[in-house]
């Protein structure tokens, strides 16, 4: 009796895990190769799990914007995650977020520091968690209520964030097409280690979402690269 009553909690804590990450139905590889192609962006696929990748170039260097599994605990289903070469200060470090994903790293990292039974830090946690100790919080009032509501800005230097991060660079991280991305949606936007990247779970899982978050990395990139490059001439 108890193994029948055992199996059947299995089954049912089976099913709720398998339910718990939705199933998407991803834009058809025509769909994203014809937009990219009217964009003038190359684009390739690989395997039958829609592994997607599109390439292009912002002020004379490369980018790259990928859509597959998920590299983070955090992101359920494909996640989207930009990449580029940028050129500038290696220094600067500035990294939005969303204010749900912040909370949920740091009720995560608390959890682990108060954890008795465990005695060094887990190798394999994600260094967002990190980020959020070594930086610090910023703010400013020229960027609207409704940005502040849904994401926070971290930066080394409060200064390169207020360069990098202009009204109009925060509208577009607000302005998603319907049906728009949830703000619970893990999101992030960074400059890092002379690069820029961006980091998102792919939901909602349509064409829009992509063109935008696109968009999003692209014009963030055209943003550092014009306000936090470095000068040559010195």
């Amino acid at each position: 009796m108890f193994d029948r009553i055992k199996k059947a909690f299995w089954k049912q804590a089976k099913d709720v895990g398998e339910s718990a990450v939705p199933a998407v139905e991803l834009p058809s590889r025509g769909r994203v190769s014809e937009w990219a192609g009217i964009q003038g962006f190359a684009f390739s696929s690989e395997g039958p799990d829609e592994h997607l990748a599109l390439q292009g170039k912002v002020g004379g260097k490369p980018w790259r914007m990928e859509l597959g599994h998920s590299s983070r605990n955090y992101i359920r289903g494909k996640e989207l995650r930009g990449r580029a070469e940028l050129g500038i200060h290696e220094d600067v470090a500035v990294l939005v977020m969303n204010l749900p994903l912040k909370e949920s790293l740091e009720k995560k990292a608390y959890s682990i520091y108060t954890d008795s039974l465990q005695t060094m830090a887990d190798p394999n946690l994600p260094e967002e968690m990190r980020w959020l100790a070594m930086y610090d919080e910023v703010g400013w009032d020229s960027l609207p209520r409704l940005f502040w509501q849904r994401y926070c800005v971290l930066a080394d230097r409060r200064e390169n964030a207020l360069a990098w991060i202009d009204p109009a660079l925060a509208a577009l991280m607000l302005e998603w097409p319907a049906p728009a991305p949830a703000a619970e949606v893990p999101f992030m936007l960074m400059l890092l280690r002379g690069k820029a990247y961006l980091r998102m779970e792919y939901s909602p899982a349509d064409l829009p979402t992509l063109q935008h978050a696109v968009g999003i990395f692209t014009s963030a990139c055209e943003a550092a690269s014009s306000r936090l490059a470095i000068d040559i001439s010195l």
